[in-house]
């Protein structure tokens, strides 16, 4: 086998497996979102099928002549790559919201044995190779760094155009294909055009491709961060949900942009109300837009206000415009980015009100989630301007202290909402669920807020001072150093 080809079949059976890494996340989303354990998951179960295909096909190789091997290889890689999307809708459907147990299972049914498949093509590859013992260091080594040579470029070119240019279903086919079609092509060219491949190989390959082309697709839109649908509410016409990946995370009324379905953004209005009980109009700061629930709900009952969103997705903003009612205009801008990156561009002093609601999963993703990051914030305030940050925690509620903890280093004043009775012990079952994180500089118009939930008929409780001191405890402040948001998170009730 000429050097040249070897190297191309160990450069492109490299950067696929890496391909499949990358693309791995976003097919997982919709079913186990995108959490830190996920991506462990993934990459766990990627480096265990390099491992394991580096040992099996080495070992294959030294019994089978490798010519014969290769193109099979590439084959049932190819086969494989197909069945990795039925086998996550198929299991995944059931473990929505899975446990990092359940996760890492779900990642090695579907993802270890293409990657160990594809892996072995290397060492069948250097045992052709090796003509002469004299020179196994420097063609293993060779072909070695022709192997990370791919899976570098399959990473980058993946995470950097394959993402953002094409769905990640039609990328995995079209990677299924081109392996089944290199497989071909190299038994064709190794055994000189003879034991063409047999029947079953390819019924084997028209069954995985028809699966794979047959299952059902969970996203109505995809971008490079989420998968996106929106639903009709059943008991309200005009009412819209916007679900990414496995969480309904924003719902419009097309007809009633006051209409606040979550209790977190009832909250939000609560504060809202106290800051301006006349409706006067208030310069205010989105982290994360969603649905844009909360712009539209100042345009209509607070004329005049000015809201800034800063949201990572450009797919949120046009399906916001497109399917939720939003017209973008000179009261409601939309800053498209990164917001721990776009917030450095803020002006100073400038807003009365931060309505702090990004998340990734069911997470605040973890670099806005800081110290660092709520300092940002602080100086985009007013000097009594106000703060309200969306936390959701279950059980024991660490993540939700130490966010306490962090947000209490920034600002002078600190209190949180939530529902009655969610503040119990830590060792408490079934506590939890979303909390509404006020912070200012000012002293906060703690009784104007509880004024204004009572008056929607609620006796949410709102913890603060001394209460909220002894429920934030010894809890340890995040920092850009130091923040493991999602393993002090707790994301469901206890059982």
């Amino acid at each position: 086998m000429p050097a040249i080809i070897a190297a191309a079949l160990v450069f492109l059976s490299s950067a696929a497996v890496l391909v499949l890494e990358i693309l791995a996340a976003r097919l997982l989303a919709p079913y186990v979102g995108v959490t830190l354990e996920v991506y462990t998951a993934i990459i766990g179960t990627i480096l265990a099928g390099i491992a394991f295909g580096s040992w099996w096909g080495g070992r294959y190789a030294d019994r089978k002549d490798p010519h014969t091997l290769i193109g099979p290889f590439l084959i049932v890689g190819g086969i494989l790559s197909f069945l990795t999307i039925p086998v996550v809708d198929a299991l995944g459907t059931g473990l929505r919201g899975a446990s990092p147990f359940t996760t890492v299972v779900l990642t090695f049914m579907a993802f270890f044995a293409p990657a160990a498949v594809l892996t072995a093509v290397t060492p069948a590859v250097i045992k052709i190779q090796l003509a002469d013992l004299d020179e196994t260091g420097r063609v293993v080594g060779r072909l070695s760094a022709i192997g990370t040579a791919g899976a570098i470029i399959g990473t980058f070119a993946t995470g950097f155009l394959l993402v953002a240019a094409a769905p990640t279903r039609p990328t995995i086919r079209v990677l299924g294909v081109f392996l089944v079609a290199l497989g071909i092509a190299t038994i064709v060219y190794l055994r000189g055009g003879r034991q063409a491949v047999s029947l079953g190989t390819l019924v084997a390959i028209a069954v995985t491709g028809t699966l794979s082309f047959a299952a059902r697709h969970p996203c109505d839109h995809e971008s490079a961060y989420y998968c996106a649908r929106i639903e009709v509410d059943p008991e309200r016409p005009t009412g819209r949900a916007l679900w990414l990946d496995t969480l309904r995370h924003s719902y419009v009324d097309l007809e009633d942009p006051t209409y606040l379905e979550f209790t977190y953004t009832q909250w939000f209005g609560d504060v809202i109300t106290a800051l301006a009980p006349d409706g006067e109009p208030l310069d205010t700061l989105h982290i994360g837009g969603g649905g844009f629930t909360m712009p539209q709900y100042l345009r209509e009952l607070h004329p005049g206000s000015q809201s800034t969103v800063l949201e990572v997705d450009p797919l949120l903003v046009e399906l916001s415009e497109d399917e939720l009612g939003l017209e973008l205009g000179d009261d409601i801008e939309a800053v498209t980015g990164d917001a721990r990156l776009t917030a450095t561009q803020l002006d100073a002093d400038r807003y009365d009100l931060v309505v702090n609601d990004a998340f990734g999963g069911v997470s605040v993703p973890w670099h806005l989630a800081t110290r660092d990051f709520l300092s940002q914030l602080d100086r985009a305030l007013t000097d009594d301007g106000v703060m309200v940050a969306n936390v959701i925690d279950y059980g024991p509620r660490d993540f939700l202290r130490s966010y306490l903890a962090t947000t209490t280093s920034v600002f002078d004043h600190v209190a949180v909402l939530g529902r009655p009775d969610a503040f119990g012990p830590r060792d408490a079952r079934g506590l939890g669920g979303n909390y509404v994180v006020i912070g200012s500089d000012a002293p906060l118009p703690v009784d104007a807020v509880e004024a204004a939930n009572r008056s929607r008929g609620h006796v949410d409780e709102l913890l603060h001072g001394d209460e909220l001191v002894t429920f934030t405890g010894d809890a340890r402040i995040l920092t850009d150093d130091y923040a493991p948001v999602d393993q002090l998170l707790t994301p469901t009730p206890d059982a």
